[in-house]
């Protein structure tokens, strides 16, 4: 990430930072009026269609998709780092097992960083080698942690397996069919990489401080652990189990857009057209559910997606239908999150790694709306009614 000297500031009215601009990127590019994205310049429908989790990160990481003698050198590069230490794996039986997944896995994350004698090497090899590192073992600790907490023997990596149909082997016990491992190679594919998001901005932040990629990486978690992050499709998934009919969706969102309440699943903070992640989710679900013997659940956000355009013309997000994805796929509802990160963390390692390419401490400045030339009290003649 080449951070530009002057942080172009948030249009009048504006919070959050929304509208500022804080870098260059060549990664990922997001067309919020026309509804489209692009990893490295390539359509995301393309990707979706016709490539896989590990090409999208050969891709962000080395510029470039690659050839089919890359793309086998960097599974087995992959497969190697996918098995869990015995400490790491001891720190996860020592977890609470009614803990969120999220949480083991920052924790988990974190801790990592200690068995890594290069945590703070900054050649770019290195670089590489960490985000090798963690991409390929988030699948592996949180198969582990979800098997540790149902009172079962966490699941070796299979190195014949992607990354994909490894965690749900991982996390099953069994392997998947071909047509769900598949599903969910899409579903990380389209989660991989989407411009200056809240963890990505995380992440960078952490990493311009030069603290390593593992601390960066832990802030990232950090940041998509929140409900209007990734959090947001576990919101979805409750929501439409709340329902728990189709003839009940309109009377239900009525009913939240007269009381003034989120709908989880909609609007976005870039796309003011539709989200083309949730293009081609709602077909995977569509096929996902067939599959699976029951479309009940994307039927219902389709529906759920058509009230709402009714009453606010709000499009839908990518968390709307990969809530369906997850499951159907017979995820949990805390790992929909988890998941989420083992897709993204391709592209918080890509995103680390341009930012340390040519490096400048990110520090703004905050809006001082406070008091001034307040008189100090001494603490004797202080009132005890003071607000913060």
């Amino acid at each position: 990430m080449a951070m530009n000297t002057t942080v172009t500031p948030p249009a009048a009215g504006q919070s959050g930072l929304r509208g500022a601009v804080v870098g260059d990127t060549r990664l990922s590019s997001i067309n919020g009026e026309e509804g489209k994205l692009i990893y490295r310049g390539i359509d995301i429908h393309d990707l979706a269609r016709h490539s896989s989790f590990e090409e999208i990160t050969y891709l962000l990481w080395f510029g470039s998709l690659p050839t089919q003698a890359h793309l086998d050198e960097f599974r087995a590069r992959l497969s190697k780092h996918r098995a869990l230490p015995p400490q790491l794996l001891a720190l996860l039986r020592d977890l609470p097992k009614q803990g969120s997944p999220m949480d083991a896995l920052r924790t988990a994350v974190s801790a990592l960083g200690l068995f890594d004698p290069d945590v703070n090497a900054t050649s770019r090899e290195s670089q590489i080698e960490k985000a090798v590192r963690l991409t390929a073992i988030f699948p592996t600790i949180l198969a582990a942690y979800h098997r540790i907490s149902k009172n079962l023997d966490p699941v070796e990596p299979d190195p014949a397996l992607d990354t994909a149909a490894n965690f749900l082997y991982m996390f099953n016990g069994e392997a998947p069919d071909a047509q769900a491992a598949r599903v969910l190679d899409v579903s990380l594919i389209l989660h991989a990489d989407h411009g200056m998001n809240a963890s990505t901005f995380s992440a960078i932040v952490t990493a311009a401080t030069l603290s390593d990629m593992y601390a960066a990486t832990t802030s990232a978690i950090g940041t998509l652990k929140g409900p209007l992050h990734g959090g947001a499709n576990e919101g979805v998934i409750h929501n439409l189990l709340e329902i728990g009919d189709i003839g009940a969706v309109d009377q239900w969102v009525e009913k939240k857009i007269a009381a003034h309440e989120k709908i989880m699943g909609f609007g976005h903070a870039v796309y003011k057209a539709y989200d083309p992640r949730a293009t081609e989710l709602k077909q995977i679900a569509l096929e996902a559910g067939s599959k699976a013997g029951s479309t009940k659940w994307v039927e219902m956000t389709e529906r759920m997606e058509q009230a709402v355009w009714k009453i606010k013309q709000l499009y839908p997000n990518v968390d709307l239908y990969s809530a369906s994805v997850y499951y159907t796929l017979g995820i949990p509802t805390p790992y929909f999150t988890p998941v989420f990160a083992i897709s993204r963390v391709s592209g918080w390692t890509a995103h680390c790694m341009e930012q340390y390419a040519d490096n400048k401490l990110i520090r703004p400045r905050a809006n001082y709306v406070g008091g001034r030339g307040v008189a100090y009290v001494p603490i004797a003649e202080r009132s005890q009614d003071i607000t913060v």
